[in-house]
């Protein structure tokens, strides 16, 4: 009778973090897609939409400014959730974050243009995309964090990776969904065929709630004793050190993303001319192998540990920008473009994400803080990181005419990272 009863319980408890698997995976991946629209379709039509009176180069800016509001509302939502998360649990702040996400997308998919609201439509647009921002900050903590505390022994790696690979599932989606609207005549893209991938996110959160509702409190959180009034507080007074490993840590994991994609789009576009389709392919191919390699990764961490692989990464990535990149992207070929792009899905983005999806969590020992701590760390580390890395960057190109302050901006950003993991202990083998 023991022995049935136990490995009931061992069943049980598999089919729960299956569930909490799928749940952390589609919620992510909705949240992404979502986000990620705007950083695909600004750049291509967003300018002539919201910003027809001002120059080429003006409006790029500021399409791409208002891109980097969506990074500044996610310390502000990353605050806001962490609190909640850590004071009242875990579940009902992530259904929070997924439907808010869900209807400022499709609120931007309803929004009236330049052309029949004038400086307005603009506003809109740009209040839209800093809740996007909010809703982000409490997801991209959320999820990991109860992937891990949901994680059998020895394999937080893996299962907090997972729900980080969503994330690329739904900068694929987004890929797909801007592909099939940007092959249509520019007219037909202008006058309603951008709307379209907005919209549809009314129906993908609908199936994110539905999943995320099923899902069980994470087992780390119920067993907590009473919750911290104020856990922010706590974080400032006794965890600094982890949370600003964190922080420094998600300046180049955000980085690196956002430049070969975000500005990497921009900069192929506008400035050599590249065809979009080119481009996007190589983001989709990049972000359709990462799905696998990030979960690779993270697996990978939990044999050979954080550090080494999290270090490894933000080196090869400071390689690969300052000497690679940007030669690619300018050789006029059609397979080493698309590559160029690819190259940080494939394996830098999978050796940063699938690893900082349980380093992060488990710097904090406390889980009364944990979502807490994380959340102040990666959101402030990502907003001065990836979130104005295309403005910085598309700013000190035209500053500069040229690239060298963008790589040296890069490098820097790099070093800092790789800093952090050297001073870092090994989180591996830590009790959560």
């Amino acid at each position: 009778m023991t022995i049935e009863v136990a490995q009931g319980a061992i069943a049980g408890d598999s089919h729960s973090r299956v569930k909490v698997a799928l749940s952390c995976f589609l919620g992510s991946a909705i949240e992404w897609y979502d986000f990620m629209l705007y950083g695909f379709l600004a750049p291509i039509v967003f300018d002539k939409l919201f910003f027809p009176k001002f120059d080429p180069v003006v409006s790029s800016i500021v399409v791409l400014g208002i891109f980097a509001v969506g990074f500044v509302a996610r310390p502000l939502g990353g605050l806001f959730f962490g609190h909640f998360g850590d004071r009242i649990g875990r579940k009902p702040v992530m259904a929070t974050t997924l439907i808010l996400m869900g209807l400022s997308t499709t609120a931007i998919g309803l929004l009236p243009t330049y052309a029949t609201f004038g400086i307005w439509a603009a506003v809109l647009l740009l209040a839209l995309r800093f809740l996007q921002g909010f809703a982000l900050g409490g997801e991209s903590t959320g999820a990991p964090v109860l992937m891990l505390e949901s994680a059998p022994e020895g394999k937080r790696g893996f299962f907090s990776s997972i729900a980080q690979s969503g994330n690329f599932a739904g900068v694929v989606a987004a890929t797909i969904a801007v592909s099939a609207v940007a092959s249509l005549p520019e007219t037909d893209l202008l006058a309603w065929a951008w709307r379209i991938p907005f919209l549809l996110s009314v129906v993908l959160v609908g199936l994110g709630v539905y999943v995320r509702f099923k899902v069980e409190e994470s087992p780390v959180f119920r067993s907590t004793t009473a919750p911290l009034r104020v856990p922010l507080m706590t974080v400032l007074a006794k965890y600094k050190k982890p949370a600003l490993i964190v922080f420094c840590c998600a300046l180049s994991e955000s980085g690196v993303f956002y430049l070969t994609s975000i500005f990497g789009l921009s900069y192929g576009g506008r400035t050599l001319g590249i065809d979009q389709a080119t481009l996007l392919h190589g983001v989709l191919i990049g972000n359709v192998l990462a799905i696998a390699m990030v979960p690779f990764m993270g697996a990978l961490s939990d044999r050979v540990g954080r550090r080494l692989i999290l270090g490894a990464s933000f080196l090869l990535a400071a390689l690969y920008v300052c000497f690679l990149f940007f030669p690619l992207l300018q050789s006029g070929d059609t397979f080493k473009i698309a590559l160029a792009i690819a190259i940080p899905g494939i394996l830098l983005q999978p050796m940063q994400i699938g690893v900082t999806s349980s380093f992060y969590p488990e710097l904090f020992s406390d889980s009364r803080v944990r979502f807490s701590g994380v959340s102040l760390g990666r959101q402030f580390g990502t907003i001065l990181g990836g979130g104005i890395m295309p403005v910085v960057a598309a700013s000190l190109l035209a500053w500069g005419g040229g690239l060298t302050y963008v790589l040296i901006y890069f490098a820097v950003v790099s070093a800092i990272s790789l800093a952090a993991v050297i001073i870092a202990s090994e989180t591996r083998d830590r009790p959560i």
